[in-house]
């Protein structure tokens, strides 16, 4: 079992930590994503580094770096392997959450644009740049999409893996993206590269929650809840439930924790969570056996399933919502339509019929045009005859290709699955930061120091700007802090 470390004590803070926020249940979300890159169609070699550079190419000439943070508040940089990363900008709720992730979709599409049109004009007319948003390349690498969500420090990191781990395992039954490997169909992209709960490594041993502690906030009250389990999800609403129901999760475990009181799910802590997390990925029906705690008294581990400990997590959060439904403060509006879906999702695998859920569910989407793939085949070939494991696999890539691909857009296109953000709404979010948390402040100060043509750079909790005759900085810990102060103001004024 891997060692836990706190760099902070319970003993630091005093009162509720709930309302440490003005809000008993606020938090802040984000998410990170990695995208794979490749080009095909060209005249002579062109690795995945030079697609990278050429697609950063304007990045730099605005920065100077391909690292920067952008107007709308989200850093945009070029991570290890030559894979584009977007992170999002500090929303308050899973749908501004889902807003920006998609914001940050449109920007990487305008990126491998430009460089699609300039490795055309290099590598011949038939070149083309693909931008997969998933968590596996061709070669069996794999790489990350990471949720943030703001936690109160009291929640100890024994409490993340007794109480949340189990949950963040079994809930691929809804948010996984679906995987063709050599040996079958799996639900989640990135349960074969994940052993450990929790730990501050993330390369020698993967873990499904990074510890390392980086609150990018008040580290007296606050930690960064780092979860590198999830699946990048093509489909806009398993995105949103990911974000939601995981945050209604965290909420029940503040609360019990801010009460001194157990949770339900005590008896679901995971004995094994690597091998659980991958033989819950490779059987569909929700029914693998799991090895959990239990609550015996005998102190003898139990078999569990996805579906139990999904059911009693959802049981859990219909309790919840329930005792809170007058509560404005749960940064869930929408939360008797999240635990409908939730548990529709886990009903129709109870009843075996997955395709229901193709509307929504990636993995659910993907096999069932899969199923019908190895159909056509079979009905224009010999009977029984199946597509090759390469011309799946291929398919399976063609579904994450957010630049040249067509079966997601086909399905979006056809009404096949469902939408919660319209075009709209996204060319908003890629022009203008969330108003309610610091990436607003964040956002102002960008627009200010690129007006002026500054010297500049920032993080996520501080800005700076040099110019010719004067030097500014400010600091912002606190990032539920979204209205200007005199001294936010003297310091544009300082830049301007």
């Amino acid at each position: 079992m891997p060692q836990l470390r706190d760099s902070h004590t319970n003993d630091a803070l005093s009162g509720s930590f709930l309302d440490a926020s003005n809000g008993s249940f606020d938090r802040i979300f984000g998410i990170e994503t990695e995208y794979g890159i490749s080009v095909t169609g060209t005249e002579r070699p062109c690795p995945a580094a030079e697609v990278a550079r050429t697609m950063f190419q304007p990045v730099v000439s605005r920065s100077r770096s391909t690292n920067t943070y952008l107007h709308n508040g989200a850093r945009l940089y070029l991570d290890v392997g030559s894979h584009p990363e977007y992170a999002t900008a500090e929303t308050r709720s899973p749908l501004d959450a889902l807003k920006q992730d998609l914001a940050g979709e449109h920007i990487m599409i305008g990126l491998a644009q430009r460089a699609q049109e300039q490795l055309q004009r290099q590598h011949g007319p038939q070149a083309r740049v693909h931008l997969f948003k998933n968590n596996v390349d061709a070669s069996g690498q794999s790489f990350g999409c990471h949720e943030n969500y703001l936690l109160r420090r009291q929640v100890s990191l024994d409490d993340v893996r007794r109480l949340l781990v189990p949950f963040l395992v079994t809930r691929q039954l809804f948010s996984g993206a679906g995987k063709v490997t050599r040996s079958g169909f799996e639900l989640s992209q990135r349960a074969d590269y994940l052993d450990e709960a929790v730990s501050s490594a993330t390369t020698r041993s993967r873990p499904m929650v990074n510890t390392r502690d980086e609150p990018h906030a008040n580290p007296e009250l606050y930690r960064r809840l780092h979860v590198i389990v999830g699946d990048s999800n093509r489909s806009q609403t398993a995105t949103w439930m990911k974000l939601a129901t995981t945050h209604l999760v965290l909420c029940i475990i503040e609360e019990a924790v801010e009460r001194g009181t157990l949770t339900p799910f005590e008896p679901y802590a995971l004995i094994d969570p690597g091998k659980a997390i991958r033989a819950v990925s490779k059987d569909m029906s929700g029914h693998a056996a799991i090895d959990v705690v239990g609550s015996g008294d005998g102190g003898d581990s139990m078999h569990s399933s996805a579906l139990s400990i999904q059911h009693a997590y959802l049981e859990a959060a219909q309790d919840f919502v329930t005792r809170h439904s007058n509560d404005k403060d749960m940064v869930l509006d929408n939360a008797g339509q999240v635990l409908e879906l939730w548990g529709e999702a886990l009903q129709s695998i109870e009843d075996g019929n997955w395709q229901s859920l193709s509307s929504w569910v990636d993995w659910a989407a993907k096999l069932r045009i899969i199923n019908a793939l190895k159909h056509r085949y079979s009905t224009l070939h010999a009977p029984g005859s199946a597509p090759s494991w390469a011309q799946l696999k291929m398919f399976d890539f063609e579904y994450h290709d957010i630049m040249n691909g067509h079966v997601f857009e086909s399905m979006q296109a056809h009404h096949r699955i469902r939408s919660l953000i319209d075009a709209r709404m996204i060319v908003d979010a890629v022009n203008n930061p969330p108003m309610n948390t610091r990436a607003h402040l964040r956002g102002r100060f960008i627009h200010a120091a690129l007006a002026k043509d500054l010297s500049w750079s920032c993080d996520w909790t501080h800005l700076v700007a040099t110019g010719e005759e004067n030097h500014a900085e400010f600091e912002i810990m606190d990032p539920f802090m979204c209205e200007s102060t005199p001294q936010f103001e003297k310091f544009i004024d300082a830049i301007s």
